[in-house]
């Protein structure tokens, strides 16, 4: 009998994939140029049985177009999983229609969202450490039969990092598939990367020519992002020579369940993301890893999965130094911002009156220039007009020019510079900035000829040089690669994007910062340099997956708090962590959140702060406009920080934390108050005894000392054993005479 059932339930698959596939042929076939594509969020699904829920949605679509084949022409993806939806080509007055039902919760329009390594992990002491030690990786076993999802571009299955030599069978509670397609079959799974989808209904036909229409990697993104969070260790690996080492993930024996819902020339539309979260949960993932930009009020999903146990990473955006910039939110999922490693790519310059600088650059192909020392030419801001009037062909160019940089980001001046001495047939760039966060924009000079970048003191001493020398002349040396203490870090990066979060500034982030720049891992047969907090964000996921592994009863809260309350604000040499901004500046928390990632710490962080992921649901019903006193929920969820965006008076927040340490302990409370307000915490000194409580609830008085429309300040609130144990949360306040009025003084 379980024989049968088990063959007509893979009967069942293999009739619900055929039609899935009709679906999606009928979709092309159908789309109408006035048909928009929807997505209809109904919350948590009423059936334990899919195809109950895939009915329940065919029938609401089937009474607004008024057949059900109309319904199932239209219908792209019903989620039917973790929650209960579905993306749907609709008219803006069939979506308005739908959004009037009362199981709708929320009606809007599918948005496309932008994606946002051999030393990192040794750097963040996740590393193979002697028989007598043990650290973090140890005790998880390297992750051992832990399952991540990585939603993004696909995956590569021919890279060394994905070797499955000596991994045991699948795990049996896995439900996941393997999905066949463009040079993608059932072999290009093993059992390291135990399965693989791939969301290209509602993909446009010209974007699928650009892609492999299969879970393959054609960009590159997702391959990265999943060897750094669970690739196999790989020997003597170099981007030409550079960061010579071991290229590995951190969580290096976990398992992989790869989604691909990000397309070449589309980006990463809202409908497949949904629909990857959904399967995701269905298919048994222990952490979900998404390096994706977040809009308007982010995934709903996400929040089914936390409360199916599932923890969820997300990259916290590449907008920064500007404040408010951070996406990705909401409270239940980990934030993550990017930072520096210790390590450089120096660059000697020498110039002809013997005068030796130093810039960064990847100039590891000394073929692509002579030894000897080249004319340099000052084409000033490097525009078309100052390039073509001052005869840079075969020459060295100085790109400087400091009045833009306020107008004119380096991220955007930086390739202009490149493409107009490239076209003009220079020899070399020497391009001046205020931040050198970007040597992922140097690609394009690989081959062609060195492009190093310098601050401003660096390229003025070179201006003075070319300005006072009769014949001048430069020369690029080939660069090398720095390690250790010698390099300050780590550093918030310049392009991490900064809190506080426009839509919800009762909640902080980003939560944590993790090494994103500079990060060395696979991408097709190679390995590449990536910067971007899509590169930070597998960090954070790997340990949430190490973690997980140590303490596999821990709830996503309880691992997020771990992470955030155990992290670093000072450096290895206890000086504070800086921020790489418009100046350089000391870090706070809405440049890292609680600070940098400490995983070792994290394993074992004292106390923690736990929700159940109940109460998550009032605020979400808050961004849909279903409650009142908003507000409230926001500063009293039990988060592992505080934000008090609008102090008028006086304003108590409760916390409860949980001991996870010693049976026997008693904390004190260190009080960080922010600048220009009385803080108080009550009550200040928490014992736990054998046999008692083991959760402790206390409170947090923040007061005004003057009255006035102020910005943030920063403080913090740490929690002390006066042994092991520091357990320290963020705390940010703005002081508000009137509400609603913008800090834009």
């Amino acid at each position: 009998m379980v024989g049968i059932l088990k063959k007509e339930k893979a009967r069942l698959s293999s009739v619900i994939d055929e039609l899935e596939a009709l679906a999606e042929v009928i979709y092309r076939c159908t789309a109408n140029a006035s048909n928009k594509l929807y997505i209809v969020y109904m919350g948590d699904k009423k059936h334990d049985d899919p195809s109950l829920v895939t009915a329940s949605h065919h029938d609401a679509l089937t009474s607004v177009l008024g057949s059900k084949e109309e319904a199932l022409k239209s219908i792209v993806y019903s989620y039917k999983h973790g929650f209960s939806g579905f993306a749907a080509m609709l008219t803006e007055s069939q979506a308005e229609t739908l959004a009037m039902f009362p199981e709708v919760v929320t009606v809007k329009r599918n948005t496309f969202h932008e994606l946002h390594t051999t030393r990192s992990w040794d750097f963040l002491g996740v590393d193979y450490k002697p028989p007598q030690q043990s650290g973090l990786l140890q005790k998880a076993k390297y992750g051992e039969d832990v399952i991540i999802g990585v939603v993004d571009t696909g995956i590569w299955p021919e890279s060394r990092s994905f070797n499955d030599n000596g991994y045991g069978p699948v795990p049996a509670r896995w439900k996941g598939k393997c999905q066949t397609g463009e040079l993608f079959n059932a072999t290009s799974c093993n059992r390291k990367i135990i399965g693989a989808r791939s969301y290209a209904r509602g993909i446009s036909a010209e974007s699928l020519k650009s892609d492999y229409n299969s879970p393959r990697d054609i960009n590159g993104h997702g391959t990265h992002v999943a060897s750094t969070i669970a690739g196999v260790e790989v020997q003597g690996v170099s981007y030409g020579g550079l960061a010579t080492g071991v290229a590995r993930g951190g969580a290096p024996h976990a398992r992989l369940g790869i989604y691909k819902a990000c397309w070449e020339g589309e980006g990463c539309p809202d409908a497949a993301v949904l629909a990857a979260i959904d399967d995701a949960i269905h298919d048994g993932v222990d952490v979900l890893s998404l390096s994706l930009g977040g809009a308007g009020h982010e995934y709903s999903g996400t929040l089914h999965a936390v409360q199916r146990g599932i923890s969820v990473v997300f990259a916290g955006g590449n907008d920064g130094p500007v404040p408010q910039t951070v996406t990705n939110a909401v409270p239940w999922v980990t934030t993550v911002a990017a930072s520096t490693i210790d390590r450089a790519f120096p660059t000697l310059i020498s110039l002809g009156n013997k005068e030796k600088l130093v810039g960064q650059s990847r100039h590891y192909n000394a073929s692509v220039i002579s030894s000897d020392f080249k004319d340099l030419v000052d084409a000033g801001r490097c525009d078309a007009k100052s390039v073509a009037s001052s005869n840079v062909t075969g020459k060295i160019v100085l790109c400087y020019g400091p009045a833009d940089a306020k107008s004119w980001p380096p991220t955007v001046a930086l390739p202009y510079a490149i493409n107009q001495t490239v076209t003009a047939g220079a020899k070399g760039l020497i391009f001046a900035q205020y931040t050198t966060n970007l040597l992922e924009y140097t690609a394009s000079c690989e081959g062609i000829m060195p492009c190093v970048l310098v601050d401003f003191e660096i390229a003025e001493r070179i201006r003075s040089y070319f300005d006072t020398a009769r014949s001048p002349v430069v020369k690029v040396s080939p660069t090398v690669t720095v390690v250790g203490n010698g390099v300050l870090s780590p550093r918030v990066a310049s392009f991490s994007s900064r809190g506080p979060s426009p839509l919800f500034p009762g909640i902080l982030k980003p939560d944590i910062a993790a090494p994103g720049v500079s990060i060395l891992a696979a991408s097709g047969d190679s390995y590449v340099f990536n910067s971007g907090t899509s590169m930070a964000c597998p960090h954070v996921s790997a340990v949430t997956a190490l973690i997980k592994s140590v303490h596999p009863n821990w709830s996503p809260a309880m691992i997020k708090s771990a992470i955030v309350t155990t992290a670093s604000v000072s450096d290895r040499f206890g000086m504070p962590i800086q921020a790489d901004s418009v100046p350089r500046k000391l870090a706070d928390p809405f440049d890292f959140g609680g600070g940098h990632l400490n995983p070792d710490r994290a394993a074992d962080p004292g106390l923690v702060y736990d929700v159940d992921a109940k109460e998550y649901n009032n605020f979400f019903n808050c961004t849909v406009g279903f409650l009142d006193g908003c507000e409230s929920y926001q500063l009293n969820l039990n988060l592992p920080s505080i934000s008090v965006p609008n102090l008028k008076n006086q304003v108590t927040t409760w916390r409860t934390i949980t001991n996870v340490g010693p049976v026997e302990s008693t904390y004190r409370a260190v009080v960080e108050a922010p600048a220009g307000v009385a803080m108080s915490v009550e009550p200040s000194v928490i014992t736990f005894t054998a046999g008692g409580s083991k959760s402790v609830t206390f409170k947090v008085t923040f007061t005004p000392k003057q009255r006035v429309q102020g910005g943030y300040t920063f403080g913090g609130l740490a929690w002390n054993d006066q042994s092991a144990y520091s357990v320290r949360i963020p705390v940010v306040v703005r002081t508000v005479i009137q509400d609603f009025v913008a800090d834009t003084s």
